[in-house]
């Protein structure tokens, strides 16, 4: 919750433009909008834990032991946003022209070799979709928007090292051998830092497309 609070306090310092008025102007009701926004609360939601998940298997496969604190109190509540939020996701193959260049932009942008699950969720509203990638390139890869990744990158390393307790025991070795009999460990190794590497700029993206989207 912390990286999450820090994450979108900096990507409103990106001076994100509102876009709920244009969204109006082109025919998007209230209710549509909310939509997008409920849809934009699950990544907001479910990214962070994602990201502390795949930090903690990169430290592992790379022989970082995490911290010898085990101990953790359980939560018992739910903390996850409503199941209610409809969830469908639009792939190369059912998007029109339009959609799959503004796909190929996004690979061609952020380096990437496909194009994440947040993204192809919110292509779900073509139009919107296109005017909030358009807004958000315009910050990718500035100076500020690394800085951010960057921080967010740290504070996950951080917790995951020294911080967050260990109550699953995990340890190097015993992942490197669940690795070794899934596959090549070095393959997974890679696979490991590649979705690594990328979810502190998703966050970033995903708090910038938020901010976009207030009052």
């Amino acid at each position: 919750m912390e990286i999450r609070a820090q994450t979108e306090r900096r990507a409103r310092d990106l001076g994100p433009d509102l876009i709920v008025r244009r969204l109006a102007a082109i025919g998007y009701a209230p209710r549509e909008i909310d939509q997008i926004r409920a849809a934009i609360e699950v990544f907001s939601h479910g990214n962070f834990p994602y990201l502390l998940a795949a930090t903690a298997a990169r430290r592992l496969l790379e022989g970082h032991q995490p911290a010898e604190k085990v101990e953790a109190q359980p939560f018992e509540g739910r903390h996850a946003p409503s199941l209610d939020v409809p969830f469908v996701l639009m792939e190369v193959h059912h998007a029109d022209q339009d959609t799959r260049a503004v796909y190929d932009d996004i690979k061609q942008t952020l380096h990437l070799p496909f194009v994440n699950t947040d993204y192809r969720a919110l292509a779900r509203w073509p139009s919107y979709f296109s005017l909030a990638w358009r807004d958000l390139k315009t910050v990718v890869g500035t100076p500020e928007h690394a800085a951010i990744c960057a921080e967010v990158h740290a504070t996950a390393d951080k917790l995951m090292g020294e911080v967050l307790p260990n109550p699953g025991k995990l340890t190097v070795n015993a992942l490197r051998d669940a690795a070794k009999r899934d596959g090549n460990a070095d393959e997974i190794l890679q696979v490991v830092r590649l979705f690594q590497w990328l979810l502190p700029g998703l966050v970033t993206n995903v708090a910038f497309l938020r901010a976009q989207l207030a009052e």
